[in-house]
């Protein structure tokens, strides 16, 4: 049986030597992570606004380095197809990410057909009301796909391996700043992808 931190280290492990190798990935993840920082300031004073940055910037950053700029060919380094990273990826890969992202995208609609939604609301009546309303109902999908994924963890690995990753993904800002802020440089200096040769789980 792992302890709790060897089974975070092996996960945050996983996560970079499988789906970081571009430095570009590496750089939009440093701009994800400081956005993230900035959420969760805001969360203590403004939830709407938490709600904004966190997926209009945190999350779309994010995001955009995995679909547009990972390599999607057979990694070498750590000799395993794409497909199989997929398979064994303990949280959202690809394929949940864009049920997720669909989610998040179509969420807002729901105001169309109950401005109250179900009395949550009262009914917008300004450009600023809505937008405030479509963020928090964005905050919700967040915290909501976050205890999903986690209780589903839960059913199909163990009650550990849910906590480990939830604790991972709030703690991933922290944690990808400390790997990622060194990959501007790096990309400047005409280095695309991590060699990922000299790291081991920390």
């Amino acid at each position: 049986m792992q302890t709790f931190r060897q089974a975070l280290a092996i996960q945050r492990w996983d996560d970079h030597r499988y789906y970081h190798h571009s430095r570009v990935n590496q750089t939009l993840h440093l701009i994800s992570a400081l956005s993230f920082l900035c959420t969760y300031w805001l969360l203590l004073t403004n939830p709407a606004a938490a709600a904004l940055v966190g997926w209009l910037v945190a999350m779309v950053s994010r995001q955009i380095g995995h679909f547009f700029f990972e390599p999607k060919g057979f990694d070498e380094v750590n000799q395993a197809t794409h497909e199989h990273k997929e398979d064994i990826k303990v949280g959202y890969n690809l394929r949940r990410k864009v049920v997720l992202l669909s989610i998040w995208a179509i969420s807002p609609l729901a105001l169309l057909f109950d401005p109250t939604l179900m009395g949550w609301f009262e009914p917008y009546a300004t450009r600023d009301q809505l937008i405030e309303q479509v963020a928090l109902i964005w905050l919700v999908v967040a915290i909501g796909g976050l205890l999903f994924r986690t209780v589903q963890l839960f059913f199909i690995r163990d009650v550990q391996t849910g906590l480990v990753w939830l604790t991972k993904i709030l703690t991933d800002p922290f944690h990808d700043i400390k790997l990622y802020h060194r990959a501007p440089l790096q990309l400047l200096r005409g280095e695309w992808i991590d060699p990922m040769h000299a790291r081991t789980p920390d």
